[in-house]
């Protein structure tokens, strides 16, 4: 059965969702899913205390990496890039180029693109983390302000609510 509640952020209402197995999506206001997926799942206000917890830690500074069970859905490929993202570290930027080469598909830039943008549990599989080749802000689910304000608050700036 899937589950799903609300936590507010610094960055707007958070939504999560999940199984007893683990987290299935962490989406912003902006980049939620379909609308039939939380509706035809139950509303629990305490089965993401722990996912909770730990957010409202890397929010106050306090937490750089998350301990949490995960269950995104997606093709082979879509996990591979996810699995990747874990391994960039807080605070630190890449570009999709260089992601494409960390998992050996070096010429799937934009396929790479593509699984990054499909990441189902933004903030936890740090999407926000991949930049432009250039060092622009490119597409980013949440919007690009989010983005701005994730990268901000891992560089050590205090940005302001959103």
């Amino acid at each position: 059965m899937i589950r799903w509640d609300t936590m507010p952020s610094p960055i707007g209402t958070l939504l999560l969702t999940g199984t007893k197995e683990g987290l299935t999506g962490l989406y912003m206001e902006a980049g939620g899913p379909d609308s039939s997926a939380v509706m035809s799942a139950v509303r629990d206000t305490t089965a993401f205390a722990t996912a909770k917890q730990q957010l409202q830690e890397y929010f106050a500074g306090t937490r750089r990496t998350f301990d949490l069970p995960l269950q995104p859905e997606g093709t082979p490929f879509q996990v591979m890039v996810w699995d990747a993202l874990r391994e960039i570290p807080y605070g630190t930027t890449i570009s999709y180029q260089e992601l494409a080469r960390r998992i050996g598909a070096e010429k799937a830039v934009r396929a790479v693109g593509a699984a990054n943008g499909a990441n189902p549990i933004s903030i936890i599989i740090p999407c926000h983390r991949v930049i432009g080749a250039d060092g622009s802000l490119t597409g980013y689910g949440g919007g690009i302000e989010r983005k701005r304000w994730l990268l901000d608050h891992e560089s050590g700036q205090r940005p302001l609510p959103l």
